[in-house]
């Protein structure tokens, strides 16, 4: 199976280790991952609130060189760049709009490209291939952390169900793994205030930390790297706010199913987490 790649610059930089991952299993699950050729950065996380032009302009040209490519559908990890990519083909259905911005990107662009996030790829072309491959079941109970990205706005994205999403969780049941209820799901991490508004982080993170570590979950599972950075990378900080140390690690679905199929910890990237991982 053969389908388009947008990396994006969190996993060709920060978040090297899902791009490590999504790689390593679609290799397993025959999955021909096709990266859009001289793709650019889809304006996440400040663009669409500096200009509405260039907030559109931005992925809109990512979907352009997909569809110049001849790509029919392109698979996006990062649950940010899966937002802007989809909204954007959403408000593009403006004919104004569409035109106006063919003129700046001096590319043609007609809207027709299927954009999926990485659930999606996993859901439509792994989950039996998954299930008949897996080697070493992912046993263990965790909390899967879908954030605000990958459901929201409802109406646009139509993924999920808004409050209570289920896809993740059934990919970690079908690797042999436990998922627990709680109540911080699709909370907020604090997002694109990482480096401006730490303190804020460090607070909504430790409240999502906390609710998973009090029902029991020996891993938080995500899907966007930005949430994967906040609750990891800024760890000291939360643990400062939470008052108690944690330790639970925070790993990308693709790495979860990726030790369920047998691939080594080092090929899934799980060497570069700041939170130890040893599941």
């Amino acid at each position: 199976m053969k389908i388009g790649f947008y990396p994006g610059c969190s996993l060709t930089g920060s978040s090297r280790e899902y791009n490590e991952s999504v790689v390593a299993i679609a290799k397993v699950l025959d999955i021909e991952l096709t990266e859009i050729n001289d793709w650019n950065c889809c304006g996440a996380t400040a663009a669409h609130s500096m200009n509405e032009e260039l907030s559109m302009s931005l992925p809109a040209r990512i979907m352009a060189m997909a569809e110049k490519q001849g790509l029919t559908e392109v698979v996006v990890p990062c649950a940010a760049c899966y937002n802007r990519l989809k909204v954007t083909q959403h408000d593009l259905k403006d004919e104004t709009k569409r035109k106006r911005v063919s003129e700046i990107l001096q590319l043609p662009y007609d809207g027709s490209i299927e954009i999926i996030n990485v659930l999606q790829m996993l859901e439509k072309y792994g989950a039996e291939n998954i299930k008949a491959k897996v080697t070493q079941p992912f046993a263990h109970k965790v909390a899967c952390y879908y954030g605000c990205l990958l459901v929201r706005p409802h109406s646009i994205l139509q993924f999920d169900r808004v409050e209570d999403p289920q896809s993740m969780d059934e990919l970690i049941k079908v690797v042999g793994g436990t998922t627990i209820d709680w109540a911080f799901k699709t909370e907020c991490c604090g997002g694109g205030f990482s480096v401006s508004r730490t303190d804020l982080v460090a607070k909504l993170s430790g409240n999502i930390l906390e609710d998973a570590a009090d029902r029991g979950a020996e891993a938080l599972i995500v899907a966007c790297p930005m949430c994967q950075s906040n609750l990891d990378m800024r760890r000291g900080a939360i643990n400062k706010v939470i008052e108690r140390p944690s330790d639970i690690p925070v790993i990308y679905i693709t790495q979860a199913i990726g030790l369920a199929l047998g691939i080594d910890a080092k090929e899934l990237g799980l060497k570069r987490h700041f939170v130890t991982v040893e599941l």
